[in-house]
């Protein structure tokens, strides 16, 4: 999974929520993205992010009725909605790879399959990063324009911090933990053509599995929602009451948080204690001193600790932009590349 495949999340996240019709209009936009993992996905992804994990990733993004490119200098895809086939692009090698909208599917199953595996092998991270529950939820949406103005790659923005959280039914956020998803935009007046680029996505993830995050491939996102399962609800509530939402995201920066309820913060505060409690005395001088260095880095981290929340972890962060929007497209800008052939 490379960076490239990491890209422009938050631009679905932002756009899809303001496309409630379909306006069949061509569009082409260059956007730039970078998307960062924390915790166990970050051990998962971050691995193998490169150059672009760290800088973001610049991608030309063209709709043109079905069909929709997104091309970087290295890689690209077109999705193909009448034809329900995905053609992912290596443009170094002047090649690419067709794949069908079925088979996407049985490769999000597997992925998200071995996410599950992955996390009952690592039972202490999986134990710290809750996002799990076959529970009722409850979900909050709630819009605040900040009044905040600025000006953002030439357009003239106003800020809007829009943030859903997903809890248990009945309870509190912190009395029963869930997930929060934060989106800082930053509006210009509405571009109506940009719309249809969230339409398509929208389109796209019905055809394959419900709501769906741009840029991030769909073996990635299967495992995601493996692990937070609250996500689909956040993105979903997303898309559902962002036509509230009024103008078009320049900048998105989009947060997720897991937040572990009453009951998990206890019983990792037992265990931690029980941990501490069970330590062997030392029996040598080497014991003696490894034992004070163990003692002086876990009051060293416990100051670093004091004042955060604990039961509050970020697992995901995106930073997105819109640089330009232009509505001449052709035929050409969401076809394969000429010379390109095909790698099976």
């Amino acid at each position: 999974m490379t960076s490239r495949r990491l890209a422009a999340i938050a631009l679905t996240i932002g756009l899809v929520a303001l496309a409630p019709l379909s306006l069949r209009a061509d569009v082409r936009s260059d956007q730039k993205s970078k998307v960062e993992f924390a915790g166990m996905l970050g051990r998962m992804f971050n691995l193998f992010g490169g150059k672009g994990a760290k800088e973001g990733v610049t991608t030309t993004v063209a709709v043109k009725g079905d069909r929709k490119a997104s091309l970087n200098d290295t890689t690209g895809r077109i999705i193909d909605l009448k034809e329900e086939k995905v053609y992912d692009l290596d443009m170094k090698k002047k090649s690419y790879k067709v794949t069908t909208f079925a088979e996407l599917r049985k490769q999000m199953e597997d992925a998200r399959a071995r996410a599950q595996e992955e996390a009952k092998k690592e039972e202490p991270a999986a134990k710290s990063e809750p996002a799990k529950s076959d529970k009722q939820v409850e979900i909050d949406f709630d819009i605040k324009n900040t009044g905040q103005k600025k000006t953002v790659n030439g357009f003239d923005t106003h800020e809007a911090v829009v943030t859903i959280t997903v809890r248990e039914k009945g309870k509190t956020l912190e009395e029963g933990g869930g997930l929060v998803m934060t989106n800082d935009l930053w509006l210009t007046p509405a571009i109506k053509e940009m719309k249809e680029i969230a339409e398509f996505d929208r389109k796209f993830a019905q055809k394959l599995y419900g709501p769906v995050v741009e840029g991030i491939s769909e073996q990635q996102m299967a495992t995601v929602m493996a692990m937070y399962p609250m996500m689909k609800d956040a993105v979903g509530k997303m898309n559902a009451e962002g036509g509230k939402i009024d103008g078009t995201p320049v900048m998105t920066v989009s947060t997720m948080d897991a937040v572990k309820s009453a009951e998990q913060v206890a019983a990792e505060a037992q265990q931690t204690q029980q941990s501490t409690s069970s330590q062997k005395t030392p029996t040598s001088v080497s014991g003696l001193l490894g034992g004070f260095a163990k003692r002086a880095a876990a009051k060293k981290a416990a100051a670093n600790d004091e004042g955060k929340d604990k039961s509050r972890a970020t697992f995901m962060t995106v930073t997105s932009e819109v640089l330009k929007v232009v509505t001449n497209v052709s035929a050409d800008d969401v076809a394969i590349p000429a010379g390109f052939k095909e790698s099976k």
